[in-house]
């Protein structure tokens, strides 16, 4: 029953084109949530990869000329980095985008909600999956302005075990939290 308010909550438009800037380069991510008791999909990637190395974030990645929209965007970057063949009629809705501050990436995010997912298969970009019940670790969040990164924009964090969550992954986090917050589900 709570997923199902979840899923209601945060089923809106989704509109996989939007209007580049050039000042930016594209990407998209997919937030996974699935199951009775809400969990949510998040990857942690190797400390060896040139950007992001080491950090927790969501499946996805950049838009590739093969791709027709930030949708399929998502679906590829996702089926090639968890092996999940995910459809776009699993896709409830989309977040407001993040950028990122340090590689200058827009993310649109989308949301998908499955009953269940498979064994998952990672590639060279994730080292490990990390399967997060979602209420609780959203009631970890704190609200940080961050020193490292010198900047205006509100920085978050959240906590899952050992792994701090942080940059573009838990401002998108933030938006979940807020839509759950207004309907007192969190």
């Amino acid at each position: 029953m709570i997923r199902e308010k979840i899923q209601t909550v945060l089923t809106n438009e989704v509109n996989p084109k939007i209007l580049n800037d050039g000042k930016n380069k594209l990407a998209s991510v997919l937030i996974i949530i699935y199951g009775d008791k809400p969990e949510i999909l998040m990857t942690k990637k190797p400390i060896t990869l040139t950007q992001h190395g080491g950090e927790i974030s969501f499946p996805g990645g950049k838009i590739s000329e093969i791709d027709g929209d930030l949708l399929d965007t998502a679906l590829r970057e996702t089926k090639e980095e968890t092996g999940l063949e995910i459809s776009r009629s699993d896709i409830v809705g989309q977040l407001k985008q993040v950028i990122t501050l340090n590689s200058g990436f827009t993310i649109v995010p989308f949301i998908c909600m499955l009953d269940s997912i498979g064994h998952l298969v990672p590639n060279s970009e994730v080292e490990s999956f990390l399967h997060i019940p979602l209420l609780p670790f959203l009631g970890t969040l704190e609200n940080d302005l961050d020193p490292k990164h010198n900047s205006i924009q509100e920085m978050y964090t959240y906590t899952f075990e050992k792994n701090l969550i942080w940059g573009a992954s838990a401002r998108m986090l933030k938006q979940i939290t807020d839509i759950l917050k207004n309907e007192d589900l969190i």
